[in-house]
């Protein structure tokens, strides 16, 4: 797969993504605002173990947000079982260098967009955990919308945050912002 976002991309990761995966992902910056399934710090094991998994995935769920050259983060579903299987739950990193540059915002439109025909999706939702304002910022650019807060549910860091919780419907992605999706 691959969405093409002017200067970057959303494809499918490849096993040479080895390299600039475990160079971006060792990252504590990055670290701290993601589950603890993304291990810090993070190695080159790590990365093998993440592209042998990704690369052979049926469905396909998880992806690279890439430039030409090499990968600079990552972005992917969680598709929810039972009364919830037509929602899923979306995660994106994005690597320090690339930050603040509204690539995580087009990424996360895009993918969007995918993900809700793909999937045959009504809903996707992502929790952000409090004190990460760049990720609500891009939720926001997105038109997730705010639903709650979820108190002290989640343990980072030695220390109890709340979970923020951003959704956004099927019927609601015509209402993106042109001026967003305008390639680089």
């Amino acid at each position: 797969m691959q969405i093409d976002l002017g200067k970057y991309q959303i494809r499918s990761y490849e096993l040479k993504d080895k390299f600039a995966l475990t160079k971006y992902a060792n990252n504590k910056n990055v670290s701290q605002h993601l589950r603890d399934s993304f291990p810090f710090p993070y190695t080159e094991k790590d990365a093998t173990k993440w592209l042998n998994l990704t690369c052979v995935q049926n469905p396909e769920l998880n992806f690279a947000i890439a430039t030409k050259e090499e990968l600079i983060g990552g972005i992917g579903l969680m598709l929810q079982p039972d009364v919830y299987r037509y929602s899923a739950e979306v995660g994106y990193w994005l690597a320090e260098p690339f930050w603040g540059k509204g690539i995580a915002t087009k990424a996360l439109i895009a993918f969007t967009r995918y993900a809700l025909n793909k999937f045959d999706l009504r809903r996707i939702f992502a929790g952000v955990f409090e004190g990460n304002a760049a990720s609500i910022k891009v939720l926001e650019n997105a038109d997730f919308i705010f639903e709650g807060r979820l108190r002290k549910a989640v343990f980072k860091g030695g220390i109890f945050k709340d979970q923020l919780m951003y959704s956004i419907l099927q019927e609601e992605i015509n209402n993106y912002s042109k001026s967003n999706l305008k390639n680089d």
